[in-house]
């Protein structure tokens, strides 16, 4: 039997969703996920079958000439010795070091420690999937070949961890394996992967459906199946590099963006987005080697060249709530005051002598507020962005993960290419994440202003993609091979990043659903430690854990913490169509509105304001999340009984949250 092959032979995992008692989460409403000119043009959210709009199909040669300028450029920044992969600031990890720390971020260093329980080893290893379980697999593998070759003691085989009695408890007693391939492709097939079949494949598809349910690396097994099954049936047609509309179903339970949860859950989401996402590497056959950054010496400098983490430290002193520096949020605001209107914003470069200046100005007198923005030019200014971005002593995309996302470039299937975006995404520290989502606003702001300064969102993505994928600190193949198709291949990475980023910043519904399995694991492990002792309390006991009845139609009390009303509760009658919005408008009516209640504060043009409020789902298998508008609530009763649900005040988080 294969490492986790007692797992799996007790859990339809695979493919299938994971279901929460009697919840139904993957009813799903198909609705589109708009482009950022949609969002512009405000289009209605239920016209997924309009047209999408029309990309430019290629990069012209004025975007490919740009493309190779900044190259040029961050060359001559930092010295051809810097750019030369043989001598370079990081270093790729020694033999089993790799796995090792692989292991470690994903959250299973427990595997190979003879400290630990095998109840701890079990806790997250029983919420993956078969494809999730090979990939852990493989490096366990890997790291014990290492520890041989060193002659030091391998680690205990990970198959024994699933024979003990106290793991057993974490594994659900369910259906035998044999039955997951089958099952697991009929669920699928229910689903619209209608664009794996040859009548999509003869085209560009004008849609595309991302299905968030299931694993994205379970997604691929099936894919790579169906496609091998067309490609001996009808030839493949290259698609013509427009963008089509991604049209992204919706799960009852709602839309979960990245600021949602707390940072507990966030890490338990960022160590499974990793194992999917290197699980989803090892399908697409993509050799990325992680680099760590070695010391630098940091720039004598307040503004430019300074760690993000050490200019956040500074700045949150100042401004308690900022996400991301001041200096960024002052530099874009500028720009996009006075900059995005500017033809050729981004590409005509500003005058060296009058940046340097710039920045010296800056660095002097920035913090102090004596700095004026009045005479600077918009040419300038996007100069020293793009500046900000290439000098930080680490990538923006961090050392570990630039190859990885430069390796995007390499996977032919759009929707893949957006898998291994959104995880990637989800991997990267929170100051990373963050500087890069305003970013990316700003640059989809220049790209729905092209009218008038003829900047489309080719040009955007070819001038940027040098700057964000090239680093001094990581050997990088940008500049191998043929010029034009290297060019065009970073600058697709780069479109997708911009034309996509609402979705890429959402954690997919697969995610969430194994974090609450982890929690639910987590929270019981000490429950049960021995199969026998389970069985028999459950005769002598039976669970008195509140269970809802079919078609009933509970009463929630919901508390309030919302200013001065901190220690009131509020009443609330679920049924089928129940939604966060109707909770929501019964707590503004009841509240905040009403002739006796009313907290509205007078503004000074005499309109009332109301505080921007939202409905959280606080403990029992999640640690704390703010609800989607759209959540059917008695889905999510159904899904986390245990769970508390609370009004609070939405935080006033910096820019790019």
């Amino acid at each position: 039997m294969s490492l986790f092959g007692l797992l799996l032979g007790h859990r339809r995992t695979g493919l299938s969703w994971v279901r929460f008692r009697d919840s139904s989460p993957t009813e799903m409403s198909v609705e589109p996920w708009p482009s950022p000119q949609d969002q512009a043009a405000s289009e209605d959210a239920h016209s997924s079958h309009s047209p999408p709009s029309q990309d430019q199909e290629q990069p012209d040669k004025l975007c490919l000439e740009s493309f190779w300028s900044e190259v040029e450029t961050i060359r001559q920044g930092c010295g051809e010795a810097d750019l030369d992969p043989t001598r370079r600031d990081s270093r790729q990890s020694e033999e089993g070091e790799q796995e090792e720390q692989w292991l470690a971020d994903a959250g299973l260093s427990t595997l190979i420690s003879e400290d630990s329980e095998d109840v701890d080893k079990a806790v997250l290893l029983s919420t993956l999937t078969r494809t999730q379980a090979e990939a852990v697999q493989r490096r366990l593998d890997s790291y014990t070949l290492s520890r041989r070759k060193k002659n030091k003691q391998s680690p205990r085989d990970v198959r024994d961890i699933f024979s003990s009695p106290i793991a057993q408890t974490m594994l659900p007693e369910s259906q035998n394996s044999k039955e997951l391939p089958q099952n697991s492709m009929a669920s699928v097939a229910k689903m619209p992967f209608s664009a794996v079949t040859p009548e999509r494949q003869r085209g560009a598809p004008k849609e595309e459906f991302l299905i968030t349910d299931i694993a994205y690396c379970e997604q691929a097994v099936i894919f790579m199946k169906q496609a091998k099954f067309s490609l001996n049936n009808v030839p493949h047609r290259k698609e013509d590099g427009t963008l089509p509309r991604v049209i992204c179903p919706k799960c009852r339970l709602g839309v979960t963006r990245i600021q949602d949860l707390s940072h507990a859950d966030m890490k338990k989401v960022r160590q499974l987005a990793l194992i999917d996402m290197t699980a989803l590497c090892d399908l697409l056959e993509l050799e990325v080697k992680r680099h760590k950054t070695g010391r630098r010496k940091i720039a004598e400098s307040t503004l430019i060249g300074v760690p993000l983490a050490t200019l956040l430290e500074h700045d949150q002193k100042l401004r308690t709530n900022t996400s991301i520096p001041i200096f960024l949020q002052t530099l874009l605001s500028f720009l996009e005051k006075k900059g995005v209107d500017s033809e050729g914003i981004l590409r005509v470069p500003g005058s060296q002598s009058r940046i340097k200046l710039l920045q010296q100005n800056l660095e002097a007198n920035f913090y102090s507020g004596h700095f004026s923005w009045d005479e600077v030019s918009p040419n300038d200014a996007a100069a020293l962005l793009k500046k900000f971005i290439r000098e930080l002593p680490d990538p923006l995309l961090t050392a570990e993960y630039l190859n990885t996302f430069s390796a995007v470039r390499d996977i032919t299937e759009l929707r893949q290419k957006l898998h291994m975006l959104n995880l990637l995404v989800l991997l990267l520290p929170e100051p990373n994440r963050n500087t890069l989502k305003a970013l990316l606003e700003f640059l989809s702001k220049v790209v729905n202003r092209e009218k008038k300064n003829r900047m489309n969102l080719w040009a955007v993505a070819t001038i940027m993609a040098p700057n964000l994928f090239l680093h001094k600190a990581v050997p990088s193949r940008l500049t191998e091979g043929t010029e034009k198709g290297q060019a065009e291949k970073a600058a697709d990475v780069m479109r997708l990043l911009i034309r996509y980023q609402d979705l890429l910043w959402t954690v997919p519904n697969f995610l969430i659903s194994q974090v609450r399995r982890l929690n639910e694991n987590s929270n019981r492990r000490y429950q049960f430690y021995d199969r026998r002792i389970k069985n028999l309390l459950r005769k002598i006991q039976p669970d008195s854990r509140e269970k809802p009845e079919k078609n009933s139609e509970p009463r929630r009390t919901i508390r309030i913490q919302v200013e001065d009303l901190v220690n009131s509760t509020m009443e609330f009658q679920l049924n089928i169509n129940s939604r966060t919005s109707d909770l929501l408008a019964q707590f503004y009516r009841q509240f905040l509105r009403s002739p006796e209640n009313g907290k509205g504060k007078m503004r000074r043009n005499g309109s009332v304001g109301y505080p921007d409020c939202a409905l959280y789902e606080v403990g029992g298998n999640i640690g704390e999340h703010c609800l989607d508008t759209e959540t059917h609530l008695l889905d999510l009763y159904n899904s986390n009984p245990g769970g508390e649900w609370i009004i609070k005040t939405k935080p006033n988080g910096g820019r790019g949250q």
